[in-house]
């Protein structure tokens, strides 16, 4: 075989053909031409080549239980949004992205609890549902919520600072599909800097700063799981979030209640803040 710089890619993409996986097949043999067309129209040299193979070995290295760099390097070129936005619900609620933060075990909490656990300067109380896309409360769902503190970290970046578990719960929606919790506004952050996509966003003079928003994956039998956020109305980097993945329909308003009855009720200090969002949930035939 006499391979070329333009043969090889059809040499390579015949290479899958006895893949049993029809899907892995397709994926497989879409890639490979888009890489190769890539190698080309750049005319990578080897020492950038090398450059990275080194980026990605480091970005692997970063990945720990508690960070996931590449999922970060995924948020910041646009493609988890990408993956997010055609693969999401038809109707109902916007999806947004996992984020690097996710953890798999949420604490399990009753409606009403608070998820902070380090007494935050700015009380928030968040009230929503989770409904069907013909307007059906979907009892008994759960609603897995995450969030960074007001200073603008989340519990697995302050291990001794925050508990663990601060700003998450897990939570199961009421018989009108209702849900409830008590929080702290959140801040705005930057993205973790301290690893190789830090580096990049660095050497290519972008900013890392994410807009505040509180993170929910809402799920129900018969219908598709949700992962989306609200953003706090604004906030700072709304316009330029490093991930990319703000949509217009996410972003809601953090209202101040001044009425004492109303703190007494919920548990917090008054005046507190007040947010109030419906996860609408697609049934899972659809798409």
């Amino acid at each position: 075989m006499d391979l070329t710089s333009e043969s090889t890619t059809a040499a390579v993409v015949e290479s899958f053909t006895d893949t049993a996986d029809p899907r892995l097949r397709e994926i497989l043999q879409e890639l490979v031409p888009h890489l190769h067309d890539f190698v080309r129209k750049v005319r990578l040299t080897l020492p950038e080549w090398e450059a990275a193979i080194d980026f990605l070995t480091a970005v692997g290295q970063k990945c720990d239980a508690n960070r996931q760099e590449f999922i970060l390097l995924s948020d910041v070129l646009g493609i988890s949004m990408l993956a997010e936005t055609i693969n999401g619900q038809e109707a109902g609620t916007e999806s947004t992205v996992l984020g690097p933060f996710h953890v798999v075990a949420s604490p399990e909490r009753e409606n009403g609890d608070s998820i902070d656990l380090i007494g935050g300067a700015d009380p928030c109380v968040v009230t929503g549902r989770v409904l069907g896309t013909d307007g059906t409360p979907l009892a008994g769902a759960t609603v897995d919520v995450w969030q960074c503190s007001e200073d603008g970290f989340y519990d697995v970046q302050q291990p001794d600072v925050q508990p663990l578990g601060n700003g998450r719960g897990l939570f199961h929606t009421d018989a009108d599909g209702r849900f409830a919790f008590r929080t702290v506004v959140p801040s705005h952050y930057p993205i973790p800097t301290d690893g190789p996509v830090g580096k990049l966003l660095l050497a290519t003079g972008r900013h890392p700063f994410r807009p505040a928003h509180i993170h929910f994956i809402a799920a129900a039998p018969a219908h598709r799981t949700l992962t989306t956020h609200i953003f706090v109305a604004g906030s700072p980097y709304l316009d330029s979030d490093a991930v990319f993945a703000v949509k217009k329909s996410l972003i809601a308003d953090f209202t101040e209640v001044d009425d004492p009855e109303q703190a007494r009720r919920h548990g917090v200090e008054n005046p507190f803040k007040s947010a109030s969002i419906d996860l609408v949930l697609e049934p899972d035939h659809v798409g």
